[in-house]
């Protein structure tokens, strides 16, 4: 399981007081305004930064870090990612998971007869979507909907489906 969890992605400066508009990557934009810190990939290190302001415009969320005061402070941040620990992460209810954690999943039948890998998940309207490359190379699509998702084991590596019958 992953450590750290990617929440967003600096897209540019926001005005000239070290302000940043990201480009929220976590299901709910506002759960920036709980955040107290966050890790910045800089592609050669990790930097803790403190949040200091948070606003919201259109699909972007404006942030404001400590010690990063005009726009030359975080020009160089520009497609930079942020991450949060673990701990700082959002609480899941039962039966739910973070995609980093689902991806790789060895997928089994209810049998347990491996079927593949499970490479993507597609956010859907309805339910999300779980993207499996099966051994032949080919894509099964399968519902995140619990007639088909029978059993996902995160510690061990594995979930178990149903294939509703059209599926295959």
């Amino acid at each position: 399981m992953e450590e750290i969890l990617q929440v967003g992605v600096i897209t540019a400066p926001h005005g000239v007081r070290g302000e940043v508009k990201v480009f929220p990557t976590t299901d709910d934009p506002r759960r920036f305004k709980k955040l107290k810190q966050v890790l910045l990939d800089t592609g050669k290190e990790q930097l803790d930064l403190e949040i200091e302001g948070v606003k919201f415009f259109k699909k972007f969320v404006i942030l404001k870090f400590k010690g990063l005061d005009n726009m030359n402070d975080v020009e160089r941040y520009r497609q930079k990612s942020l991450y949060v620990t673990r701990e700082n992460a959002v609480r899941l209810n039962k039966d739910e998971y973070f995609i980093a954690d689902l991806i790789g999943l060895q997928v089994q039948d209810e049998d347990g007869k491996a079927i593949g890998i499970l490479k993507n998940v597609l956010e859907t309207g309805a339910n999300d979507v779980y993207v499996v490359e099966m051994k032949d190379g080919r894509e099964l699509l399968l519902p995140a909907i619990k007639q088909c998702i029978l059993q996902v084991e995160l510690e061990e590596g594995f979930m178990k489906v149903h294939i509703l019958e059209g599926l295959l």
